[in-house]
């Protein structure tokens, strides 16, 4: 076998051996093979001639850089990647469900009053609850009378609104 031929047959098994590496969990020992596979490779194109050793080389140092990052790129969609790593969450379902913001749902169509100003965020008072809000990006001054128009990401958002009826002569329904 021609010693040309067994340098670049090793130089082969090493890249093999790296791309095998980031698909199979072998805790790193296919990557020392592959290291080792590459530098005797490199070392017998060297032994052969020293200009054929230097375009191992270089094509060994432009390879690995290439190609490793489209392999950890197509890794996820592998059967093996899909395993190994989660999907991550979408983050307004996430937030949405925490309890702390479903609880804030329900201050939705709800009237309150200012406690602070409103510039455009600040507290306002929810039946004896205080709630950091949002306005529209309307400044409220402290004391007036706001609706709950919308709820986003835990964030309260208000609008300045006349005062209301006699709250206890309201009927809940007409709140949303």
């Amino acid at each position: 076998m021609d010693q040309t031929f067994l340098s670049y047959a090793l130089v082969l098994l090493g890249l093999i051996l790296m791309a095998a590496e980031v698909f199979l969990p072998t805790g790193g020992i296919l990557l020392v093979l592959a290291i080792a596979a590459l530098i005797a490779g490199i070392a017998m194109s060297f032994y052969s001639d020293i200009t054929q050793g230097i375009i191992t080389l270089i094509a060994v140092f432009i390879l690995i850089p290439v190609t490793g990052p489209i392999l950890l790129h197509l890794m996820p969609r592998t059967r093996l990647g899909k395993k190994l790593f989660l999907e991550a969450a979408q983050e307004d379902a996430s937030v949405a469900a925490m309890p702390v913001n479903l609880e804030l749902e329900q201050l939705r169509g709800r009237y309150g009053k200012t406690v602070s100003s409103l510039r455009p965020s600040g507290i306002t008072e929810f039946d004896g609850r205080r709630v950091d809000t949002l306005s529209e990006g309307d400044m409220i001054g402290p004391g007036q009378w706001v609706r709950c128009i919308d709820v986003k990401d835990g964030r309260v958002i208000v609008r300045h609104v006349d005062r209301p009826r006699d709250l206890a002569d309201m009927d809940p329904t007409d709140w949303g």
